[in-house]
């Protein structure tokens, strides 16, 4: 007989079914569902998520961070590749889409904390970095709101072109279907009923994680969503990040901690059940 476990309340949480090294996330959601194996952690687990009751949430997948206009950001654009080949498998479990994005307002800028403010605007500290941008492209970052020039528009407002989704992610986006959230920190989950909060709370408590930079935004946010209850995966390849080390400590943490890691074709290649029946049997229960 297998050996059950279950992490949580007893009528929403984990069923962990140990001689499997199986980790059932459905909560008796209908199908359909999909079983995938993770990346990382302990070797050969697998999780089986409700499609109804998951959403992927890309996060940042934007100009200001990948357009060659405004960064060189080589493992981002893989990153986004990635994420295209996961929205059409999502699109066809049925998953919801997220897309979570900086998009600030004239009120944000005159509320924003001062660490959040200097973490973009370091060519203010550095003005010999300032004058090296100047004439060329780059990301420049002289504060939130600023000009960036080259009609890149104002940085990371609402609206302006470096805000807005680098174009393979806005081809791979439905505007009537997906859900689009701006956030004016570096989670999305800061606070309560920030729009990303109002869109998945009692709908998705499970939650799949894309996006740049790996260790800011997307841990930012999916630490936030951990500590909120919410079962938190993370596809790691298709999350990218410019500091030394920051995908691989981000997604060990996440493993034995946070949640779950998996990749693209783990995912992708996930195996999908169309009716409950199916599922327990996959999972060698017997209602």
């Amino acid at each position: 007989m297998t050996s059950v476990i279950t992490f949580g309340p007893v009528d929403g949480g984990w069923v962990y079914y140990k001689d499997k090294k199986l980790y059932d996330l459905t909560r008796g959601a209908s199908a359909p569902s999909l079983s995938f194996n993770t990346s990382q952690g302990r070797p050969d687990t697998t999780v089986i998520i409700g499609a109804k009751t998951t959403a992927l949430v890309v996060v940042d997948m934007q100009n200001f961070f990948l357009d060659p206009r405004c960064n060189d950001h080589p493992s981002g654009l893989e990153a986004a590749e990635r994420i295209v080949e996961v929205v059409a498998r999502c699109r066809a479990l049925g998953i919801q889409i997220i897309w979570l994005n900086w998009g600030l307002t004239e009120q944000d800028l005159l509320s924003m904390p001062p660490a959040v403010n200097r973490s973009f605007s370091s060519q203010l500290i550095d003005t010999a970095d300032d004058a090296k941008l100047l004439e060329v492209r780059g990301q420049t970052r002289r504060g939130f709101g600023s000009d960036m020039g080259l009609n890149r528009g104002k940085l990371l407002m609402e609206k302006s072109w470096n805000a807005e989704l680098y174009e393979p992610l806005l081809a791979a986006s439905d505007q009537e279907k997906d859900i689009f959230c701006s956030k004016n920190r570096i989670s999305g989950l800061w606070a309560d009923h920030t729009p990303l909060h109002d869109a998945i709370q009692d709908r998705f408590p499970t939650l799949l994680f894309a996006g740049v930079n790996t260790d800011q935004c997307v841990l930012g946010t999916l630490f936030d969503a951990y500590n909120r209850g919410f079962d938190c995966v993370m596809l790691e390849d298709c999350c990218a990040t410019k500091t030394p080390g920051g995908k691989e400590v981000t997604a060990w943490n996440v493993s034995r901690g946070y949640g779950f890691v998996t990749d693209s074709k783990s995912f992708c290649d996930g195996v999908e059940f169309t009716t409950e029946d199916e599922r327990l049997s996959y999972i060698g229960v017997t209602k």
